[in-house]
């Protein structure tokens, strides 16, 4: 029960990180993850979960590693070979002794093999941590490629110095001839034997679709166990399991390729079973590092013989050393060389572009993980000279490098020039049909034979917005506060419904229940027009109002109300729009002709649709209308998904995705007040 606990915990800590990185997109979701897990191993009742190094790499990192591997650019990791295998391996290698000696001076206490074991593991940059900084930051496209390449090879070679660094601590005994051929045989071994298992994989999955197996849960279960078995053989073997499970990815990207038009369905769920694991996996990672931290500083810092102070900045050496070497390997080849991959007629990197490789080298799980599988003794008994100090060491260069990264990238990183009108307009208009293109998609997946007419009639909404967005050009202007003043309209027309509406139930026009659910509804239209610094005010004003609704016992919403009690709210709505209507008359001018217009629309279409309102045809479709309402609900939703994921991208600017969010909730403001009294 408690191992389920603690995995509920984690798991929730991180639809936390995610709905806390929305209202605050400037701090990168890793970092929000970590606080959070930091926090909850701080309280009195805090979990504490137990990193196991050989668990850890086989439940997390294999699964990862594999689906980039399998999504990685084929083309431009060819095309990178150089720089990558420069800086997964020749990097690697040069930091082990360079900083592995620098280690050692500094820290005598750490014997010579330990420091070169520190060194080792703190080699590898992390690709899930790189990935996770870089979807907030627009860095460059030859950049990520090769930060990526890097980190999808670099863990098997600083995996296997530590390995041999480590057993030469324990033992004594080192010889660089047998160091050097067992990680060639590893490496070469490990990408082999990850193609060939790979490969077999494939054609079993073949046999069975010819035979006419196609069931999609089993070949979905074959997909899902596929890395763990790449990993867990290629280990078995004495070869390298990461590099196995980047090499099978690699495989899987060909055979996918190859047939992409074959069992359509099970591509679908793959993507979407694929990326409900990987939001799992990426989330654990860093909420197990920041569980572990505490612990691990604790050690430390309650023992007398260390300093706190000094061995934070011992980390803090470490960490400096690690950049700046990596800027010189950096420079050195990309003089030699082409590092970014240009030709000989083409400049190379410039100093920004140098420094966005030095800082973007993220350590992260793999470099914990690694450290924590130190043998507690040596080979005589003894116990291993300052293993919890190399732990701590660890944790300290992985926290520098995130906080580095996570600060200085959005700097250093490459700003979009700021579009002219004309060409915000055009973009903003890309990014509308494409995310309403989403919604569609959306309601096509949720689609069935029960709600195939609902289905329809939503798709046919958005098809006709798209039509008009193309037809007419975006409809909103460009200026900071034209949408401000749409809304400032919307919620001044409903203050007057919210009027007349008063002044109805005060002459004893309508009664209080009716009154108080017509109330209801102008609150949840409120609540999704108001932006966010009003959200939680109209969040306690509804939740106040229900309060005291069960207090005295009345009925709030429409979930029970009759279709007499709906008629009679609609003839009453019809009273309000009108109201609304001569208001916004009465306020218009010059400077919000266009504003007050789109308002004054929007309400003579809704009195269009309340007045030709059928009865009869409402009761014939009884359950469309709520079918239509979910789906409306559906499609909002995906085009609020794939907006918060171009902002993640970098593809779109804050500006423009406050721009399109006010778009959204306008529109799903005028299907709420369609939904809940015209079709229903």
């Amino acid at each position: 029960m408690e191992l389920f606990i603690a995995v509920f915990i984690m798991i929730s800590l991180i639809g936390a990180s995610n709905v806390i990185g929305r209202f605050l997109p400037f701090i990168p979701v890793p970092l929000i993850q970590i606080g959070l897990g930091i926090i909850v191993a701080l309280m009195p009742s805090g979990i504490h979960v137990e990193l196991e190094p050989e668990l850890f790499f086989v439940l997390f990192i294999a699964p990862l590693l594999y689906h980039d591997g399998k999504h990685i650019s084929r083309n431009e990791l060819w095309k990178l070979r150089a720089p990558i295998i420069a800086l997964a391996v020749g990097l690697v290698f040069v930091t082990v002794f360079a900083v592995g000696y620098a280690i050692n001076w500094m820290i005598p206490s750490i014997p010579l093999p330990a420091a070169f074991g520190l060194a080792a593991i703190l080699s590898p940059t992390d690709a899930v941590a790189v990935g996770a900084l870089a979807g907030r930051i627009h860095m460059p496209k030859t950049l990520m490629r090769l930060l990526e390449g890097e980190a999808l090879m670099n863990d098997a070679s600083g995996l296997v110095a530590f390995k041999f660094a480590i057993a030469a601590a324990v033992t004594g005994v080192f010889s660089l001839p047998k160091a050097t051929g067992s990680f060639l045989l590893i490496s070469i071994g490990g990408l082999l034997t990850g193609a060939i298992i790979a490969v077999l994989i494939i054609w079993l999955r073949v046999v069975l679709r010819r035979a006419g197996i196609q069931d999609v849960t089993m070949h979905m279960l074959i997909q899902i166990l596929t890395p763990f078995l790449l990993y867990m053989i290629a280990e078995e073997l004495g070869m390298s399991g990461i590099l196995a499970a980047v090499a099978g990815g690699i495989m899987h990207a060909i055979e996918r390729d190859r047939e992409r038009t074959s069992m359509m369905k099970l591509n679908v769920v793959s993507n979407n079973t694929w990326s409900v694991i990987l939001f799992i996996l990426n989330g654990l990672v860093f909420v197990i590092l920041g569980l572990q931290i505490p612990h691990v500083s604790n050690i430390i810092f309650a023992d007398p013989a260390f300093n706190n102070f000094k061995m934070i900045g011992y980390g803090a050496i470490i960490f400096v050393m690690l950049i700046v070497l990596r800027f010189i390997w950096s420079f050195a080849f990309s003089n030699g060389s082409r590092l970014f991959g240009y030709n000989e007629e083409q400049t190379t990197p410039g100093f920004k572009m140098l420094v966005l490789t030095s800082i973007s080298g993220v350590r992260g799980s793999v470099t914990l993980a690694g450290a924590f599988s130190i043998p507690l003794v040596l080979a005589d008994g003894s116990p291993f000279p300052e293993r919890n100090l190399i732990i701590f060491l660890a944790a300290a260069v992985i926290l520098f490098s995130l906080i580095t990264a996570s600060v200085l990238l959005p700097l250093f990183s490459k700003k979009k020039e700021v579009p002219d009108m004309v060409e915000q307009e055009n973009s903003d208009q890309r990014t509308q049909i494409q995310i309403m293109t989403a919604a569609i998609q959306a309601v096509h997946q949720e689609s069935s034979e029960e709600n195939e007419e609902a289905a329809s009639a939503v798709i046919a909404d958005y098809q006709q917005w798209i039509q008009e967005i193309r037809m007419n050009g975006i409809r909103r202007r460009n200026e900071s506060h034209s949408q401000e003043k749409e809304i400032e309209l919307r919620l001044l027309a409903l203050s007057e419904e919210r009027e007349s509406m008063n002044t109805m139930l005060e002459s004893g026009q309508i009664s209080p229940e009716h009154a108080h659910q017509f109330f209801h509804m102008l609150d949840q239209v409120e609540l999704i027009l108001a932006k966010r610094f009003h959200y939680w005010r109209m969040m306690l004003k509804i939740v106040f109002d229900r309060f005291l609704a069960l207090f005295k016992q009345k009925k709030v919403g429409f979930a029970m109300v009759s279709t007499d009690d709906l008629e009679i709210l609609r003839n009453f709505k019809v009273r309000t729009c009108e109201a609304a209507i001569n208001e916004l008359e009465k306020v218009r001018c010059n400077e919000n002709e266009h504003e007050t217009t789109n308002v004054i629309s929007h309400y003579h279409h809704l009195l269009d649709r309340l007045i030709r309102y059928s009865k009869t045809s409402s009761r014939q479709h009884k359950y469309f209308y709520e079918q239509k309402k979910e789906l409306h609900w559906v499609a909002v939703q995906a085009e609020r998904n794939v907006l918060q994921a171009l902002y993640e991208k970098s593809e779109i600017s804050r500006e423009t995705v406050g721009r399109i969010r006010g778009i959204i909730r306008e529109r799903e403001a005028s299907m709420f007040e369609q939904d809940e009294l015209v079709e229903r």
